[in-house]
């Protein structure tokens, strides 16, 4: 008897996993770390240009009569952002991670200004401490533009499933609920680095002269 008990427990375990397997189960664990893990890059990356902004704004503060507006909607842009604690669970909250990419968002187009508003200073165009900053935050805001890429595609996969039948039977039973996206407006803006220039001080007009 207690061995048919024992058997009878196998075989509804072996039913039960194929039966997960075969709505999909397996693939939300795999979909959810993939998410998860291309979510951690974008972190990575908007961490990235985090930290360099306190450098840029440091150079653009020692040229004289620098249009302090600008400066100012950057250190507040990034402010706002780095205030938003972004954890792992942020992108099951879709109001957290709206949230998220406003901030994020306006961090770039603050930024997108700031490199406008630079063109008007040729010391700070000369300036080679400056024009690496420049090309470093150029580099990161394509590896954004990447990682943001790639953590829109695994989001998109895992919320198919999601979605589709039998495997979304699954996702009521455990709670797989669809995920937060990038919304395809901020993503036009995304991709969009900030203008980076590095084209040579037109020469004074009197020295153009002679």
């Amino acid at each position: 008897m207690h061995l048919i008990t024992r058997a009878m427990a196998l075989l509804a375990t072996l039913t039960l996993t194929l039966g997960l397997s075969g709505c999909g189960y397996n693939d939300f664990q795999r979909l959810d770390e993939q998410v998860k893990s291309a979510w951690s890059e974008v972190l990575n990356q908007y961490q990235r240009r985090s930290d360099l902004i306190p450098n840029i704004v440091a150079t653009v503060k020692g040229e004289a009569n620098f249009e302090q507006e600008t400066l100012t909607k950057v250190i507040e842009a990034r402010a706002r952002a780095t205030g938003i604690q972004a954890t792992p669970e942020l992108i099951n909250d879709p109001e957290a991670f709206a949230k998220f990419q406003a901030a994020q968002g306006e961090l770039t187009g603050a930024l997108s200004r700031l490199m406008v508003t630079v063109e008007q200073y040729p010391n700070l165009k000369a300036n080679q401490g400056f024009q690496d900053l420049r090309v470093q935050l150029e580099g990161t805001e394509n590896r954004i533009t990447v990682a943001r890429g790639r953590f829109v595609k695994a989001v998109q996969d895992y919320n198919v499933l999601a979605r589709s039948f039998p495997s979304n039977l699954t996702a009521m039973v455990f709670g797989y609920d669809v995920k937060p996206n990038f919304t395809v407006q901020n993503e036009a803006q995304i991709s969009v680095p900030p203008t980076v220039s590095f084209d040579k001080p037109a020469a004074p007009a009197a020295a153009a002269s002679k």
